[in-house]
C-alpha cells in the first residue's frame, strides 16, 4: 500500500468523522442555550427579588447608582436568559450577557480577571466564568438550528439588494 492511498483513506475517514460530528453542533448549542439560559434567568430572578441586598452588595463594590444598576443587571440576566432559551436575538443577547459578565469580573472578581494568564485556574474558577463562556459560545457560534432566530431566517430569508455594476450604466445615466 502506498502512502497516497493511506493518506487518501485517512482524509476520507476524517472528513466523514468531521461531517458526522458536525451534526452535534445544533443539539449542543440548544443544550447550552437551555441550560445557561435557565441559569441566567435564575440569577436575574434572584437579583430582582432581593434588590435591597444586591443594591447593598453593589454599594460595597463601589458601583455607581447601585439601586438602578441592580435592577438593570437583574433584568439583563433574567430577560437575557429567557431570550437565550427561545433562541431569539441570540447573538445580540450573547453580546449583552458577555459584557455583563466582564463587568461582573471587573467589579466582583477583579483579582481572578487579573490572573487570566498567570493563574488560569483562578480565572476559570470564578463565578462569572461559566456564564461568560456560555454567552461567548452563543455570540460566536449563534443559536444553532433549533432556535427562533433560525426559524425566522428560514421563514423570511433576507433579500439582497440588487447592485448594478458601475460599468453597466445606461446612456440616460451617463448624460
Amino acid at each position: 500500500m502506498n502512502s497516497d492511498s493511506i493518506t487518501g483513506k485517512l482524509g476520507k475517514t476524517y472528513g466523514g468523522f468531521a461531517a458526522l460530528s458536525s451534526y452535534a453542533q445544533s443539539p449542543f448549542l440548544l443544550f447550552v442555550r437551555l441550560y445557561w439560559g435557565w441559569q441566567f434567568m435564575q440569577t436575574g430572578w434572584g437579583k430582582l427579588h432581593n434588590l435591597a441586598q444586591v443594591t447593598q452588595f453593589f454599594t460595597t463594590l463601589g458601583i455607581p447608582a447601585p439601586g438602578p444598576t441592580a435592577l438593570f443587571v437583574g433584568c439583563v440576566e433574567f430577560f437575557g436568559g429567557f431570550l437565550l432559551i427561545l433562541g431569539l436575538a441570540s447573538r445580540l443577547t450573547g453580546l449583552v450577557l458577555t459584557g455583563n459578565m466582564f463587568v461582573a469580573y471587573l467589579t466582583a472578581d477583579r483579582e481572578a480577571l487579573a490572573s487570566f494568564l498567570s493563574n488560569p485556574g483562578k480565572f476559570y474558577g470564578a463565578d462569572p466564568y461559566t456564564f461568560l463562556f456560555a454567552a461567548v459560545l452563543i455570540l460566536i457560534f449563534g443559536p444553532g438550528r433549533f432556535a427562533l432566530d433560525s426559524w425566522i431566517a428560514r421563514r423570511y430569508p433576507a433579500q439582497e439588494p440588487v447592485q448594478e455594476h458601475p460599468l453597466q450604466r445606461t446612456r440616460a445615466d451617463a448624460a
